[in-house]
C-alpha cells in the first residue's frame, strides 16, 4: 500500500510564488508568498536564501516547463517543420485568449528585475535561447536560407505575441510568421 505525502515547504513555496508571481508580479510580498505556500519565513530562507533565490527557481522551473510545452506542440504537428513552427503561433494565439493569461512570465520578469546582474536574467536569456534553438532546428530542417536570422524573427514574434496578447492583441502572430517561412523553398 502506497502512501501519499503532501508537498514540503520548498514544493509549496515554489508552486506558491509560480502561481502569484505570474498572476501578481515579481514584486509580490513575502508575505503574501509564505502565507499562499503555507509555510514559515524560516523555510524561504532554508530552501532559497530569500525572495532572490526563490525567484530564480520559480524561473527555472517555468522555463523548463514552457521549452517541453514547445517541444510537445511541435511534436504533436507531426513531421513537416513549416507545420510545426506554426503550431507554435496557434498555440500562442489559444493561450493569450484564456482568461488568466497575463502577459510573458519572462519579459515581465525583466522588466521588474531592476538590477541588471540578477541571476533571474540569465534564466530568461537562456530560455529564450533554448526557444531560438528549437526553431532554428525547424528552419533548418525547412530548408531556410537564412535559419539563424528566421530564428530570431520568429522569436521577436513569439515575445511580441504574448505581450500584446495581454491586451487582446497577440492573435496576428502566426500571419507575420507565415511571412517568415515564404522565405524557404
Amino acid at each position: 500500500m502506497s502512501t501519499r505525502t503532501a508537498p514540503g515547504p520548498r514544493e509549496r513555496l515554489l508552486d506558491a510564488a509560480q502561481e502569484l508571481t505570474y498572476a501578481q508580479g515579481m514584486n509580490v510580498g513575502v508575505d503574501a508568498l509564505l502565507k499562499a505556500a503555507g509555510v514559515a519565513r524560516r523555510s524561504l530562507y532554508e530552501h532559497f536564501g530569500g525572495k532572490d533565490g526563490l525567484i530564480v527557481e520559480v524561473l527555472r522551473r517555468s522555463t523548463a516547463e514552457d521549452v517541453e510545452l514547445y517541444r510537445q506542440t511541435m511534436r504533436k504537428a507531426g513531421d513537416d517543420p513549416r507545420a510545426r513552427l506554426l503550431a507554435v503561433f496557434d498555440g500562442i494565439a489559444e493561450v493569450t485568449t484564456r482568461p488568466d493569461f497575463r502577459g510573458c512570465r519572462y519579459l515581465a520578469a525583466d522588466l521588474a528585475l531592476p538590477d541588471p546582474d540578477h541571476p533571474g536574467h540569465e534564466v530568461t536569456r537562456a530560455y529564450r535561447e533554448r526557444v531560438r534553438g528549437l526553431l532554428e532546428h525547424e528552419l533548418r530542417e525547412l530548408g531556410h536560407p537564412r535559419p539563424v536570422h528566421a530564428a530570431a524573427q520568429l522569436s521577436l514574434l513569439i515575445d511580441g505575441a504574448l505581450a500584446a496578447g495581454a491586451t487582446g492583441s497577440g492573435a496576428s502572430a502566426r500571419e507575420l510568421a507565415e511571412l517568415v517561412l515564404a522565405a524557404a523553398p
